[in-house]
C-alpha cells in the first residue's frame, strides 16, 4: 500500500485494494482499514480525499482535486459529500463509497488524514471504464463426457449499492458469491454441468445483468471442447432387416461424432468378433445361421464404443421337429408339458401333435399340458410345425414314460393262526405294480428286532398288545399297505380284586369282591376264587351278606380262558369286629401259692384290638385296672375269689365270664395250721381220755354191762406243706411250684374197735 507520511515516524498502516474496477453510473465500494502503532488511544481528527493529488514541496502540502473533506471532531464536510460518502471511524475503519462514479474519476486516489499529532496519505487506483467490462470465464483443462465440470464466472467488481447478475446460457447448478475484502473486491458464479457429446464445439456464454433496470451490461463467450466415444449407428439394407435365406444384406457403420478423431471400425455378431472390418459390411446368400445381433465398435483415446445391436433375421422354413417333455421324471398326477421344438424364422405358427402315430385333434398349438397325467398318457409323441414358408417334417418321436408307486401294496401273515403271545411271527410286504421296481421295503412294527429294510419280517416273542402292522415298498416313492392287525391270542391281563365298599368292612355289612381285568382274547374267561390257599367258588364276584369276622382271609381271583391262566395279586380282607368271647387265663393256671405272682390275662377276639379294658371281682367292684394284663404280686389269700374283664375298641365292647383264683397256702402258714390242729387234737385227745375214766367210775358203779364204742372216734385231715415226709402223711397233690403240698389222717384211737358208722371227714379249705 501507497501511504506517504508528513511525519518523521511513520505510526500508521493502512489496508485496501491497489485497484478498483468500475464503469460509469456504477458505484465504487473501497474496504479500507487503518491501526495506530502508537495504541489505541491514536485517533483522527480530519480526512481528505483527493482525486490525482501531487506533493508541494514548497508548500509542504497535497494539492489536486478535492473529493471529499470531513472535520471528524466537529462532523463537517465539504459540499462533495453528496457523492463521496465516509463510512468509517476514528479509530479503525476507513471505507468509502463513491456513488455514482464517473469515467473522469480513473486515475490517482488519495486518503488525506491527520491527527492531532501527525498526518499521512494512502493512495489507490480507480480503473472507471463507459461500459461494464467482460466477465472472465475460468473452465477446466480439460473436458469429458459425462464427467461433471464447474465453469467460474468472475467480475473484478461488487458494491453494495449497485446489483448486479451473472447468468450462464446453458442449464446446471449455479452458485453466486460475493466478495468486498481489503484485498479482494469481486462477484464470482459457477456453474456445476455434466456435459455430453453434443455441447462438444458449442458456446459457453455468462452474461452481466443489470437486475433493477433489467438490462444486459456485458457478456462473455468461450467454445466448449468436450472429448468423448465415438458416437455410433448401424444402417441397414434392406432397412426393415429382414430377408429369405439366400438373399443379400448390407450393413454400414456410421459414425456421428468422435472427440479426438477415432480408429478402424470392427464387427461382431451376438458378441462375437467377426474378421470383416471397416465401416461397411455386405453378406451376400445369408444363411439360418447368419440370423442374430450385429454390432460395430470405434475407439479412440477417451474409450471404446459399441453401437446399438441391429436384429437380422433370416427366414426359413421349419426345421425338423422333436417333442420335450418336462419334467425329465414323471410322476403318475402330476402335470405334465410337451413342447413342439422346431427351429423356424418366422416361428410356427401351426402345429400338429400325435401319439402313437395317431393325430391327436384340438392340438395346434406348441405346447399342451396333461394335468395329473395317468397311466394310460403313457406313450410315443411327436408333432409337425409349419410357418408362412412351408410346414417341415417330423424328426423323431418322444416317449412318455409315466412312473408311479408300487400298487395294491399288501401285508401278509405268514403264520398259521392263531397267533399266541411269545409266538414269532413272519410277515411278508407284496404289491401288483410298480414303475420303476421296487428297490426297498420299510416297516413300522416297533417289535421287530431284524430284516426292517427286507420284503419279510420277523418278530419274535409277540407282544400280547402288539400294534398292528403295515409294511412300505418303495421306488423312487413309497406306498403303505394298509394295517394288518395280528390279532395275538392271550391269557387275561390286569386281573385283580375289587371291593365293595371301598371303606372299611364291619362284620354284619353286605360286601361284594369282584374279580375284574383289563383284557383277554379269546374273550371267554372262566373266574375261580380262593381264600387262604384254598378253592372256593366259580363265580366272578363273591357276596358276603352279612359278613362275618370268620370271612377274613387272603384272597386271589383267578381268570382263565383258552390260552392260559392269570391270578390277581393277594388281597387281605380285613373283617373288623367289635371285642367277643373274652375270658380270663390264670398264669399259673391250677393255682397260686400265697407270696407268689399271679398273672391274669384277658384273652378275647377283636379286629382291631380292645383298646381299653376294666377289671372286676367276684362282687362286680370296679379294680380300677385297665391294662390287659392284671398283675397280683405278691399274692394274698384274701386274693383267692372269681375275677372278669370288660374289652372295648371303636365298635363295642363285651365282657368275660368269671374266672376263679385259687391261692393255696405256704408251708409256713400249713405248719401253723398243722400245729393249731395237732394242738387242737390232743385237747380233744385228753378230754377223750378225761370222759373215758368217767365212764369207767360210772360202769364200776353200775351194773356191769359192755362196753359200747365210742361213737366220737373221728378222722380229721390237715393239709401240710413239708419237703420232708411226714409220718401221717398219704396224698400228694399236683401242684404246679416246687413246694408240696400233703394232706394228713389224724385217726382218734380209742379203747375197743372203731365204729362201723360212716367216719365223719373234716376238711381244712384254705381259700382267698
Amino acid at each position: 500500500y501507497l501511504v506517504f507520511s508528513d511525519s518523521t515516524y511513520n505510526a500508521w498502516t493502512f489496508k485496501h485494494p491497489k485497484t478498483l474496477y468500475a464503469w460509469d453510473g456504477a458505484c465504487v465500494w473501497i474496504p479500507c482499514t487503518y491501526s495506530s502503532l502508537k495504541g489505541s488511544g491514536h485517533i483522527l481528527d480530519n480526512l481528505t480525499v483527493y482525486h490525482n493529488f501531487t506533493y508541494n514541496k514548497t508548500a509542504k502540502n497535497y494539492v489536486g482535486t478535492v473529493l471529499y473533506s470531513k472535520n471528524l471532531t466537529t462532523e463537517e464536510s465539504t459540499s462533495s459529500q453528496e457523492r463521496v460518502r465516509f463510512l468509517g471511524n476514528r479509530r479503525n475503519n476507513c471505507t468509502l463509497l463513491i456513488n455514482p462514479v464517473r469515467v473522469d474519476d480513473s486515475g490517482l486516489l488519495g486518503l488525506r488524514v491527520m491527527s492531532r499529532t501527525d498526518k499521512w496519505m494512502a493512495s489507490l487506483n480507480l480503473s472507471i471504464s463507459e461500459r461494464a467490462p467482460q466477465p472472465h470465464i475460468e473452465l477446466p483443462q480439460e473436458i469429458r463426457e459425462d464427467q461433471e465440470v464447474t465453469a467460474t464466472c468472475s467480475l473484478n467488481f461488487a458494491c453494495h449499492d449497485y446489483q448486479i447478475h451473472l447468468r450462464w446460457s446453458l442449464e446446471g447448478s449455479v452458485t453466486t458469491s460475493t466478495i468486498l475484502s481489503t484485498e479482494t473486491v469481486t462477484t464470482q458464479s459457477s456453474l456445476h454441468f455434466q456435459p455430453n457429446w453434443t455441447h462438444d464445439g458449442k458456446n459457453l456464454t455468462c452474461q452481466l445483468w443489470d437486475p433493477m433496470k433489467k438490462r444486459l451490461l456485458s457478456e462473455k463467450t468461450v467454445l466448449l471442447e468436450v472429448k468423448y466415444a465415438p458416437k455410433l449407428k448401424i444402417q441397414v439394407i434392406p432397412e426393415e432387416a429382414t430377408v429369405p435365406e439366400g438373399e443379400s444384406v448390407t450393413m454400414r457403420c456410421q459414425v456421428m461424432g468422435s472427440n479426438p478423431p477415432h480408429g478402424t471400425v470392427s464387427w461382431f455378431k451376438d458378441r462375437t468378433r467377426l474378421k470383416e472390418q471397416g465401416t461397411t459390411v455386405t453378406l451376400p446368400e445369408v444363411t439360418r445361421t447368419m440370423s442374430g445381433q450385429y454390432t460395430c465398435q470405434v475407439s479412440n483415446e477417451v474409450g471404446t464404443k459399441r453401437s446399438d445391436a441391429v436384429d437380422l433375421q433370416v427366414h426359413y422354413a421349419p426345421e425338423p421337429s422333436s417333442v420335450q417333455i418336462s419334467p425329465s421324471s414323471i410322476k403318475e398326477g402330476v402335470t405334465v408339458e410337451l413342447a413342439c421344438i422346431s427351429a423356424a424364422n418366422p416361428p410356427p405358427a401351426n402345429y400338429t401333435w400325435y401319439f402313437n402315430g395317431q393325430e391327436m385333434l384340438g392340438k395346434n398349438s406348441r405346447t399342451f399340458q396333461i394335468p395329473q397325467v395317468l397311466v394310460k398318457h403313457a406313450g410315443r409323441y411327436s408333432c409337425l410345425a409349419e410357418n408362412s414358408l412351408g410346414p417341415g417334417s417330423v424328426d423323431q418321436e418322444a416317449d412318455l414314460d409315466v412312473q408311479y408307486p408300487p400298487k395294491g401294496v399288501t401285508t401278509v401273515i405268514q403264520n398259521p393262526t392263531p397267533i399266541r403271545e411269545g409266538d414269532s411271527v413272519t410277515l411278508s410286504c407284496t404289491f401288483n405294480s410298480s414303475n420303476p421296481r421296487v428297490t426297498r421295503y420299510n416297516w413300522n412294527s416297533p417289535g421287530s428286532q431284524d430284516q426292517t429294510s427286507q420284503e419279510k419280517l420277523t418278530i419274535r416273542k409277540v407282544t400280547w398288545d402288539a400294534a398292528p402292522v403295515k409294511c412300505e415298498a418303495c421306488n423312487q416313492w413309497c406306498s403303505w399297505s394298509p394295517s394288518v392287525n395280528l390279532n395275538v391270542h392271550y391269557a387275561p391281563k390286569d386281573v385283580n380284586i375289587q371291593i365293595s365298599p371301598h371303606t372299611e368292612v364291619r362284620s354284619g355289612d353286605q360286601v361284594f369282591l369282584r374279580c375284574e381285568f383289563s383284557s383277554s382274547h379269546p374273550e371267554d374267561v372262566h373266574f375261580f376264587w380262593k381264600k387262604d390257599g384254598s378253592l372256593l367258588k366259580k363265580q366272578k364276584t363273591l357276596t358276603f351278606d352279612p359278613i362275618s369276622p370268620e370271612d377274613s382271609g387272603t384272597y386271589h381271583c383267578l381268570v382263565n380262558n383258552s390260552i392260559g391262566q392269570t391270578s390277581s395279586e393277594a388281597c387281605e380282607l380285613r373283617v373288623l369286629y367289635a371285642p367277643r368271647r373274652l375270658r380270663v387265663s390264670i398264669s399259673p393256671k391250677d393255682g397260686v401259692v400265697e407270696g407268689k405272682m399271679a398273672v391274669l390275662t384277658c384273652e378275647s377276639d377283636a379286629n382291631p384290638a380292645p383298646s381299653h379294658y376294666n377289671w372286676f371281682d367276684g362282687n362286680n367292684q370296679d379294680l380300677h385296672h385297665y391294662g390287659q394284663t392284671l398283675r397280683l404280686e405278691p399274692v394274698k389269700l384274701q386274693h383267692s375269689g372269681s375275677y372278669w374283664c370288660r374289652g372295648a375298641n371303636r365298635l363295642g365292647q363285651s365282657q368275660s365270664p368269671p374266672t376263679t383264683l385259687t391261692v393255696y397256702y405256704s408251708a409256713a402258714t400249713i405248719s401253723r395250721r398243722a400245729a393249731l390242729g395237732v394242738g387242737f387234737c390232743l385237747a380233744i385227745f385228753l378230754l377223750a381220755i378225761w370222759g373215758v375214766k368217767l365212764q369207767r367210775k360210772d360202769a364200776e358203779s353200775s351194773e356191769m354191762r359192755e362196753i359200747p364204742p365210742s361213737r366220737d372216734d373221728s378222722v380229721t385231715y390237715a393239709v401240710v406243706q413239708n419237703r420232708q415226709v411226714a409220718d401221717y402223711e398219704n396224698v400228694t397233690p399236683e401242684v404246679l411250684d416246687d413246694e408240696g403240698i400233703h394232706y394228713s389222717e389224724l385217726v382218734h384211737f380209742g379203747n375197743g374197735k372203731r365204729a362201723l358208722a360212716q367216719e365223719g371227714v373234716e376238711y381244712v379249705t384254705l381259700k382267698h
